[in-house]
């Protein structure tokens, strides 16, 4: 004997509709039948939310709807990429930083857990999904926040965890971008994992082995470091999404859920910057 029981879901009704109309007009893009689908617009919508804030096992969804599992995913897949195509691309969020007012951005990464098995990587022994920041295969995804309470404004796509910060900012193509940015005064605070783009970036001062920091350079630590921590709260924000604490999908689709968690907080907030 099975039991049903009613949930509250953790989003208001515009960013159910908002997900519900990307998903009609990606229906009429397929060319998709009335009456062919077993789910509505905002049943599928529903069903996405749900995995993406409270981390809803997808079988779990799929009985609560009476479909098959094949089903289940197919519809996942699907919102979630209608999401991750609404997110905004770099040169657009820095744009509307500008337009803000801010003087500086701040970048930072955070490695998104994920219980796929291994994969050889391009080093001998060392695996393609391992990240040794968090001790846990995982996702390097970059960030840019903003500098007053830490708003997430843009996500890059996935890169391995192996990857530090530095290699997947490179990767993410963001430095052209970053580098407008810093052309027309802007500033990037990053941490001292960004060390090898200090031409690029602003980093803090880094302590030789065995010596001490002058006191100017301290000085100027604390207020970097003050500045630059605010940014941790963008990748506290992402991870509300309670799937993005260990994602059980294709490790490669990290990028795109990320970026529909994106999409959802600047919906829900109604707020970009």
């Amino acid at each position: 004997m099975t039991l049903a029981y009613v949930g509250k879901l953790q989003f208001s009704e515009h960013t159910v509709l908002r997900l519900a109309v990307l998903l009609v007009t990606e229906r009429g893009r397929r060319g998709t039948r009335k009456g062919t689908r077993a789910l509505t617009p905002w049943a599928q919508a529903v069903l996405v939310l749900r995995w993406l804030r409270d981390g809803v096992r997808v079988g779990d969804l799929c009985d609560d709807n009476d479909i098959s599992s094949s089903a289940g995913y197919r519809y996942l897949h699907e919102g979630i990429a209608v999401l991750a195509w609404q997110a905004p691309g770099l040169r657009n969020a820095l744009t509307a930083a500008s337009l803000a007012g801010y003087d500086h951005v701040i970048v930072d990464g955070t490695v998104i857990e994920t219980d796929r098995v291994r994969v050889p990587g391009p080093t001998r022994g060392v695996d393609l999904w391992w990240s040794a920041k968090i001790h846990n295969h995982g996702g390097n995804i970059q960030v840019v926040s903003a500098p007053d309470d830490g708003w997430p404004l843009w996500v890059s796509d996935v890169r391995p965890g192996r990857e530090h910060d530095t290699t997947a900012l490179r990767a993410s193509g963001a430095l052209p971008a970053l580098a407008e940015w810093t052309d027309a005064d802007g500033g990037i605070l990053t941490d001292l994992g960004y060390e090898g783009l200090r031409d690029q970036v602003q980093v803090p001062h880094k302590r030789a082995q065995g010596a001490g920091l002058p006191l100017d350079q301290q000085k100027h630590n604390r207020v970097h470091n003050a500045l630059r921590a605010v940014g941790e709260r963008a990748n506290a924000l992402l991870k509300y999404f309670k799937a993005l604490r260990n994602v059980s999908l294709d490790p490669w689709k990290i990028g795109l859920i990320v970026k529909a968690a994106l999409v959802i907080l600047h919906t829900e907030h109604r707020r970009t910057t």
